[in-house]
């Protein structure tokens, strides 16, 4: 076989998957944003405080020694607390030795089950408006993200797109609810119809279910291995980073049929051998000792916190998308000067110094254009001083 070669002829060339991929919208408008010192309400970094008991659990660790490898799929205390957490929420009956693991990240969870069940050109259907790490993670795989659009202006799920979008190649749906970006929660009618088709279909279901506990208005979580015929088709990925505001831990998990796991540890242990030792002793003292009056005080923060950028971004002419989940609002950048969402978003960053990420960094091409996405999980004084330049913008 003839070794390939770039177009200059020689053998020093990027790989066929380099070209199509490029620094995410929202680490680009991270960038900018840090460059003229502004505020960011573009990446998800979750910047209130850490838990007392979860940071303390972390340095205690840290001073017991608890610094080197852990096993590839987390420590028995952490997966244990996983466990119950699950059975605890949602009545889901995981064996914490076989059917938990603890992974560097959420990302990791997606990056190792796609890598243990999906081959190249396997197709995994994908709801637009989109996270692009979901997107970028399949595509980095060679698996086919294949898109069906939820329906505006809610969100709601389109049956027809979504049956639409099935091809004899389809290996699995990928749901994320509450959504990013748009806050988008699946209601019960909603999730029980993916449930169909992946049952009607033989699919897995890959579900990220990081932003579960950030629910407002009435709105409840559906975790879709409770529903019949789905638990041993259910990768259910989620983590930690949200919850107890430590984004830069890297601390995730996945809880799926015993039949998966093996599969999934080995690519977690090639890839990442082990999430951070000490971390892993400061996420399990959260999840042992935070009762539920710290979940409700979570929603109730971050719903005040939905209602101050929401009443900014109408005051500033932009209409805002009211999401009953997650801690991001969509919202209508029409006005705008710019031809592009990009130059929507930095024009916005310029003129106020608040940095919002292009709503076209969640669509297919050629849609998303007069959207911005702001996220409000951030510290009161700094949220407050982003909506009054964006009123005064």
């Amino acid at each position: 076989m003839p070794e390939m070669t770039s177009a200059s002829g020689s053998r020093l060339a990027l790989s066929d998957l380099a070209p199509h991929t490029f620094q995410s919208e929202i680490r680009a408008m991270t960038t900018a944003c840090d460059r003229i010192g502004g505020i960011n309400l573009s990446q998800g970094v979750c910047d209130t405080p850490v838990p007392a008991v979860v940071e303390a659990g972390a340095i205690d660790a840290m001073r017991a020694g608890e610094n080197i490898y852990t096993r590839c799929d987390g420590i028995t205390r952490l997966r244990e607390a996983i466990a119950q957490k699950q059975l605890r929420d949602y009545g889901l009956n995981y064996d914490a030795d076989r059917e938990v693991m603890v992974t560097s990240g959420a990302t990791a969870g997606l990056h190792v089950a796609a890598m243990a069940l999906l081959n190249p050109g396997d197709e995994v259907v994908v709801f637009e408006p989109f996270y692009g790490y979901h997107v970028n993670t399949l595509k980095s795989l060679r698996a086919v993200p294949v898109f069906a659009g939820l329906a505006e202006p809610d969100w709601a799920l389109d049956i027809d797109a979504l049956r639409a979008a099935l091809t004899p190649k389809t290996k699995a749906i990928l749901l994320n609810s509450p959504g990013n970006p748009s806050g988008k929660v699946f209601t019960l009618a909603e999730t029980e119809a993916v449930a169909q088709i992946c049952l009607d279909h033989d699919l897995f279901l890959f579900t990220d279910e990081i932003y579960e506990y950030f629910i407002y208005d009435g709105a409840r979580h559906i975790a879709p291995a409770t529903l019949d015929g789905m638990r041993e088709r259910t990768i259910a990925i989620s983590g930690f980073s949200k919850t107890y505001s430590i984004t830069g831990w890297r601390i995730g998990y996945l809880t799926a049929d015993a039949r998966w796991m093996p599969a999934m540890g080995h690519f977690h242990d090639l890839t990442y051998v082990c999430a951070p030792a000490p971390l892993q002793h400061g996420v399990a003292a959260g999840l042992e000792q935070l009762g539920p009056e710290f979940y409700k005080q979570l929603a109730t923060d971050h719903r005040s916190k939905r209602e101050r950028l929401s009443a900014a971004l109408r005051d500033a002419g932009m209409d805002p998308h009211c999401p009953p989940g997650a801690y991001y609002i969509l919202a209508n950048a029409e006005h705008l000067p710019g031809k592009t969402a990009p130059e929507k978003a930095r024009m916005l960053l310029a003129r106020t110094g608040v940095a919002s990420v292009a709503g076209s960094a969640f669509f297919r091409p050629g849609r998303g254009e007069d959207l911005l996405r702001f996220c409000f999980a951030k510290k009161d004084a700094e949220l407050d001083e982003a909506c009054e330049r964006l009123r005064i913008s």
